[in-house]
Order: structure tokens, then C-alpha cells, then sequence
């Protein structure tokens, strides 16, 4: 039955109509590519943008202000004049906090490997049934992701069919010669964020999204100290997570989006309680040391 089910969300997501899931900002930028026509770079960043809010990804209707915020920056590195690009990708996503003005950011990830073939006004073209094009399965990939750690903020697991539709996008595209999609290809790439999200070992973490979001800062609006007791309730199994094993995508995402978020968070806990914080994250996230130290100068 759940193969039955997650077959059909794969139908329903990849068929394009007059639906719009992804709120979907996109910037290509060409910086230090010395030509004189640079119209192709504004002509590939509407393609890009059109394509993915042109696609129906999600299997359930989507109201204007429910759609799922999300930015796509572009980086060219080289382009060999005709219809060959390679470069880097920012990605970034953020969802809205219950009565409140603040957004929160989901995913803040950047993509290394991001080579592709684009020729001046051409549609780009997609399938869930098969690997088309890298640069349309780069993006489908990142919007599955996006919708899927969206859902995983409002409901348990709520994302999984969405990391099961990445995931599927990640196994089409090893027909293919780009890097990115394979284990050996990084320890932090597509391949390995779609294993963790998909990977029983890290529910815990995609657990505490929910926890993070609904039970932490959608009821900070309400009552501050009650939701940010939920989130310091939940540091110590971020310490738990095995961060030194090959492909730790997931933990590096996370703190990537929400490092900044937590520290401006924390910063209004007690004295004892941002001490306790600042242990706490510097065993889950060692790399981001210098921010948490903020926490004992308050």
C-alpha cells in the first residue's frame, strides 16, 4: 500500500498544470565570465524559475499563502560560450512562525556540483519516470526537499513521501555521468542528503524538526518562556548525533540554516540555562564554536 501510495504521489507531482507550489526566487550570476552576451544568463534564471513553479510538485492543493518559500542563486563558473555551464548553487528555504512576522529558514545548503547543458530559450523538461536533463533533476531533487522539510516542521515525518520522491530522483540520475548523485562523489552532496533523510538512523533528528518548529517556535508568540524550554529540551539529542561519520549530511544542513537562529534564541534563556546551551552545541556543532561562545558573554 505505501509503494501503491508513494507511486502515485510520484504521478500527481510530476504532471505540470496550472498550479503553483513553490513561491520560487532565482538569481543566475555570471561574475567572472568575460563575454559580451550575457542575456542568456536572464534568459536561463526565468527557465529555471519557470520550471519550478510551473510544476505541480505537491500532492496536496496549495493555497497562494501557503506556498513554500524558497531561493535558487546560481553561481556561473565557467561557460564555454554555447550551451555548457558549470558552477554552484545556493539553495535556501524558510517557512512562516505562527502569529508572528518571522520566518524561519528550513534548508541553507550549497551545491558544489552543478554542471549542466542549457541552449538560449529552451523549455526544460522533466520526468519522474526517467533522468532527462541534470539541471531539471537538480531542481526537481531540491523541491522535493524543500516540500518535505516544510511538511517535516508542521507534521512527524510528515515530509517522508516528498525524501522518497528525492530520493528517486537521486537513483534515476546514476544513469547519468554527473558528479553529485553518487556516494564517492563528496561526503556532503545530493546523494547523501537524500540517504540521511531517508535513513531510519537519523529519524531522531527529523523528529526534533517538528518538536523545533511546532512545539518550540510556532509557540514563542504566546509564550516565549514555555517554547524556548522545548527548544533547550532538545540540544542534548543534537549532541547525540554522529557528525565524524562519511556522508553526516543531514546535521551539517541543519546547523548551516539554523546555527544563527539558535544563538539568537538561547540569548534570552537564563544565565545557568545558556551555559548548559553552549556545551550542548559545541559537542552537536563544534565547527560553529566561535557563535555559541556568544552565549557566554550575555
Amino acid at each position: 500500500m505505501k509503494k501503491l501510495c508513494i507511486y502515485i504521489l510520484l504521478i500527481s507531482i510530476g504532471v505540470k498544470v496550472n498550479a503553483q507550489d513553490l513561491n520560487a526566487r532565482v538569481q543566475v550570476l555570471a561574475p567572472k565570465i568575460q563575454s559580451t552576451n550575457k542575456r542568456i544568463f536572464d534568459q536561463l534564471a526565468g527557465a529555471m524559475k519557470d520550471f519550478l513553479t510551473g510544476h505541480k510538485w505537491c500532492a496536496d492543493p496549495i493555497l497562494p499563502e501557503e506556498r513554500f518559500d524558497c531561493t535558487f542563486i546560481l553561481t556561473v563558473t565557467n561557460w564555454d560560450g554555447n550551451s555548457t555551464f558549470s558552477g554552484t548553487m545556493q539553495v535556501q528555504s524558510s517557512r512562516p512562525v505562527y502569529n508572528s512576522s518571522y520566518t524561519s529558514t528550513l534548508l541553507l545548503f550549497n551545491d558544489k556540483d552543478v554542471d549542466f547543458t542549457y541552449d538560449q530559450g529552451q523549455t526544460i523538461d522533466y520526468s519522474d519516470q526517467q533522468f532527462t536533463s541534470n539541471l531539471s533533476s537538480i531542481m526537481a531533487y531540491y523541491a522535493y526537499i524543500i516540500i518535505g522539510m516544510d511538511y517535516d516542521s508542521f507534521s512527524r515525518y510528515g515530509g517522508t513521501p516528498y525524501f522518497n520522491a528525492a530520493q528517486n530522483v537521486v537513483n534515476l540520475a546514476q544513469t547519468g555521468s554527473y558528479k553529485g548523485w553518487k556516494a564517492f562523489d563528496s561526503d556532503i552532496n545530493r546523494y547523501w542528503l537524500a540517504e540521511n533523510l531517508n535513513d531510519k538512523a537519523y529519524a531522531p533528528m527529523r523528529s526534533l524538526m517538528y518538536d523545533y518548529h511546532r512545539n518550540g517556535l510556532d509557540v514563542m508568540a504566546d509564550n516565549a518562556g514555555k517554547g524556548l524550554k522545548v527548544i533547550e529540551g532538545l540540544l542534548p539529542i543534537l549532541a547525540q548525533v554522529d557528525r565524524t561519520q562519511i556522508g553526516s549530511t543531514f546535521p551539517a544542513v541543519f546547523f548551516s540554516a539554523k546555527s544563527d537562529e539558535l544563538v539568537s534564541l538561547l540569548s534570552g534563556a537564563s544565565a545557568q540555562d545558556k551555559v548548559q546551551a553552549m556545551n550542548d552545541l559545541n559537542k552537536a556543532d563544534p565547527a560553529n564554536g566561535d557563535k555559541y561562545q556568544a552565549l557566554s558573554k550575555n
